[in-house]
């Protein structure tokens, strides 16, 4: 059944099964979700033939944007950064700016950013370690899509290779060797959530005679593990994979910018033989808009390029029309914050996290933070609507928090304390289950292993 609108034009969602979700449902009962803001329903529906008027459509943004500000103040399971103000680029949202094509080659639309979109390149070219002239890539409208164009790259070299890549990756990898109709071999992980080297050697061996497309996690969705290059591609020569024969892809969603900002950490580098990385823009750096970034070797663009007469330009870009608005945003966040400041963003976070994960062990809860990351893992709460009210996302036992740049220690304190009071609720006489082979049972806080 689709959306429904009643007599008082109050839309309802009719929300299907979601496999994963059940335990937050009544069963046997449709849930219906109304955005309610301040006592006011939002009326959506359009049914206007001569349009709605200003006013009417301003009260629908301020009551929207007030319920948007509501969610900020609990968000804490998604890798979004909250806090920027774009608002000195709001002159630009009466352009339709569109970035046709190769950006380093322009387009015969004149109405681009391709300008800002190159400096952005150049910007982390230089943050990963490639020759202005060794390097092609584009701003993307997400991770995902970044994922797309390294993957296809490394098909594109590989007609007949076989991609590699942990159990602990993002769906969107899964996802793209189904769209691909590649073979996908699924490695097995370490209870940090990084790549298991010694499983990805006995996988390697298993099919030496086709080559290994490899993709590599600077920070797993759950867990925010760094799978080890230097490791895996000493596992690759190890196997007799000769760097004619491998592709690597990083899919460095919300740590590929920040490691690079972090002393001591694992270097993220074109230096080593990988093929492509890819981050996300709206992530760390928050952007309004989701969208990302894509770098690979110049030598790899030519693979499956063309050129198009009706756009004067190259197409070699997963997509045709691409936001100019997203590399400005990009670009706005890089020159106003500088280095210093990004870094000094990046502490703050991994300082939050650790502030964190010593409060939630301070109350006996099962906790797990890695090294490098801003992702506290502890035990999935039990209560559906508190993990709707904090915004937590959870996977089997496990949930996490992702400490961003808008998380406060008020926040954390809050989020803290209300999950000590319900959860002494949820298990009553019950103790919390053992998260060991979650977590780790250094991490784990059941009575076996406190």
């Amino acid at each position: 059944m689709g959306n429904q609108v009643n007599e008082n034009m109050n839309i309802y969602f009719n929300i299907p099964q979601v496999h994963g979700l059940e335990p937050c449902r009544e069963e046997g009962k449709d849930i219906k979700i109304q955005e309610i803001n301040n006592g006011h329903n939002m009326n959506l529906a359009i049914t206007k033939c001569n349009g709605e008027s200003q006013g009417k459509l301003a009260l629908v943004i301020n009551h929207y944007t007030e319920t948007l500000n509501q969610e900020i103040s609990h968000l804490l399971g998604y890798p979004t950064n909250q806090s920027f103000d774009y608002g000195a680029l709001a002159p630009l949202m009466q352009f339709h700016i569109n970035n046709l094509g190769d950006p380093f080659i322009g387009s015969s639309y004149g109405v681009n950013s391709a300008k800002f979109e190159v400096s952005v390149l150049d910007w982390f070219a230089k943050l990963w370690e490639i020759k202005k002239e060794e390097y092609w890539g584009y701003i993307t409208s997400g991770g995902t899509e970044g994922n797309f164009h390294g993957l296809l790259i490394g098909r594109e070299n590989f007609p007949d290779g076989i991609i590699y890549t942990s159990q602990d990756s993002h769906y969107s990898i899964f996802k793209i060797a189904k769209m691909y109709r590649m073979q996908c071999i699924k490695v097995s992980t370490l209870t940090t959530g990084e790549i298991d080297c010694a499983n990805l050697k006995t996988l390697l061996l298993a099919h030496k005679d086709k080559p290994a497309i490899i993709n590599l996690n600077i920070g797993t969705t759950m867990k925010g593990a760094v799978d080890n290059i230097d490791m895996v591609i000493q596992t690759l020569e190890e196997s007799g994979f000769t760097r004619d024969r491998f592709f690597i892809h990083c899919d460095g969603a919300l740590l590929g910018i920040m490691l690079p900002l972090i002393k001591q950490a694992p270097v993220i580098t074109f230096e080593k033989p990988i093929g492509s990385i890819t981050i996300s823009g709206h992530k760390f750096l928050g952007c309004p808009t989701p969208c990302g970034v894509l770098l690979t070797r110049l030598e790899h663009t030519n693979t499956f390029s063309k050129d198009i007469e009706v756009i004067g330009s190259r197409d070699a870009t997963i997509s045709g029309s691409r936001s100019g608005h997203a590399p400005i945003f990009i670009w706005y966040a890089l020159q106003k914050r500088g280095l210093i400041g990004l870094e000094n963003e990046v502490q703050k976070c991994l300082m939050n996290a650790r502030y964190l994960k010593d409060k939630l062990c301070d109350v006996g809860i099962s906790t797990m933070l890695n090294e490098f990351s801003n992702t506290v893992v502890f035990e999935k709460p039990l209560d559906c609507e508190f993990i709707r009210k904090w915004n937590l996302a959870y996977q089997g036992n496990i949930a996490h928090v992702v400490v961003m740049q808008h998380v406060t220690i008020e926040m954390l304190d809050s989020f803290v304390d209300e999950f000590t009071q319900k959860r002494a609720t949820w298990y009553g006489l019950r103790k919390p289950i053992c998260l060991a082979n979650e977590i780790g049972a250094e991490n784990c806080a059941c009575m076996l292993h406190k």
